[in-house]
């Protein structure tokens, strides 16, 4: 199960809005087919696996980390390619979270006299595949907060300088976290201090740009910026609310950005959880939140947030006028504060990482 995990891993970025899956078949004691999807729309891992073992799949054990499809989506179900293949016993991680299998599958299997054993590193597989059970299950992306700060809380200098407060080995997992996730999300103060292209800039190439979605309430946001002006596939999406001016919106369109105008929040600006849904029924099932700290404050405000992805870099900066990663207003009380849980620690080159979940998020 740990290498259908392992071949699972190796399409993230490619898969969505299919969930991330691999397969292993094993007979006699010897792995005799192996196979993951590699993409929406290709083969599934329980195919690739089938076809890679040819007629030794007969009365191997399959190792699949989540439950085999029963229903006609972009391609047929795996469960009858399995029972056809005549395969002994399924192994599963977990059970697909998607209302049209959800058992199913697993049901389907058992019918056909195929034993079929479930939970085998459900935890794993769960966490592996986040992104997809959220959006299944409740039509909206997994929301990851990313920021990257200094030991003393710091995002920039008193003069708004952050280039680079973080290792160049932990910036380069920051393009891995942008190839991971479908869509990145930034406000348009940052579009205008910092110009940048929000683009997924892996060292041995291949990364998969994410859909740039830009927070503008007022259609700010130059038509020179680099986010339109730039050779990337993926589109970019300016979020304004109703009193950005006409000509402005115009602009944008006419530089190539697509300009989305939705109701504002009880501030003015863009409604956050309108967006989230206005992003799902595109079929982007994550986004990637990289802001300033008012950006950050009003995600977590506005309950989108599923998980935190911070840098902490061995630097102190100092300085009252200094920029933290979360502005707004604050708790003002310590039991008004966001509560992480199942926290993880590492180190990535001289900085600290740390990933924790939202206490109460839909995500997991």
């Amino acid at each position: 199960m740990k290498l259908a995990l392992e071949l699972a891993k190796k399409a993230e970025g490619f898969t969505s809005p299919n969930p991330l899956v691999g397969a292993v078949l094993v007979k006699d004691g010897k792995i005799v087919g192996t196979g993951y999807h590699a993409r929406a729309g290709s083969p599934h891992a329980e195919i690739m696996a089938l076809r890679e073992a040819g007629e030794k799949a007969q009365g191997a054990t399959l190792y699949v980390n989540l439950e085999p499809c029963c229903h006609h989506g972009r391609t047929g179900p795996c469960t009858e390619a399995v029972i056809a293949a005549k395969i002994r016993k399924v192994v599963v991680a977990m059970a697909d979270p998607n209302p049209l299998v959800a058992g199913k599958g697993i049901a389907r299997l058992r019918q056909a006299g195929v034993e079929v054993a479930v939970g085998v590193l459900e935890a794993e597989a769960g966490r592996l595949n986040e992104v997809f059970s959220k959006y299944i299950t409740t039509r909206l992306p997994f929301v990851v907060l990313k920021a990257a700060m200094s030991l003393d809380g710091k995002i920039a200098t008193r003069r708004g300088e952050s280039r680079w407060i973080t290792s160049e080995q932990a910036r380069i997992f920051g393009h891995r976290l942008r190839h991971r996730y479908d869509a990145i999300l930034a406000g348009v103060g940052t579009v205008l201090a910092d110009n940048p292209s929000l683009t997924a800039r892996l060292p041995e190439g291949g990364g998969r740009d994410p859909v740039r979605v830009v927070l503008d309430s007022s259609a700010r946001t130059p038509t020179s910026a680099k986010i339109i002006n730039q050779a990337s596939p993926a589109p970019t999406l300016i979020a304004a609310t109703p009193k950005a001016p006409a000509a402005r919106v115009a602009a944008l369109k006419e530089a190539g950005a697509e300009v989305l105008v939705l109701p504002p929040d009880e501030k003015g600006r863009v409604n956050l959880p309108l967006l989230m849904k206005e992003l799902a029924g595109r079929e982007i099932t994550s986004v990637l939140i990289e802001g300033g700290a008012e950006v950050h404050a009003s995600a977590l405000n506005a309950g989108i947030v599923d998980k935190v992805a911070w840098f902490i870099a061995p630097r102190i900066i100092g300085g009252k006028e200094a920029p933290g990663p979360v502005g707004g207003q604050g708790a003002g009380r310590l039991d008004e504060a966001v509560p992480l849980r199942n926290v993880s620690v590492q180190r990535i080159g001289e900085d600290i990482y740390i990933e924790g979940y939202v206490e109460g998020s839909a995500g997991r």
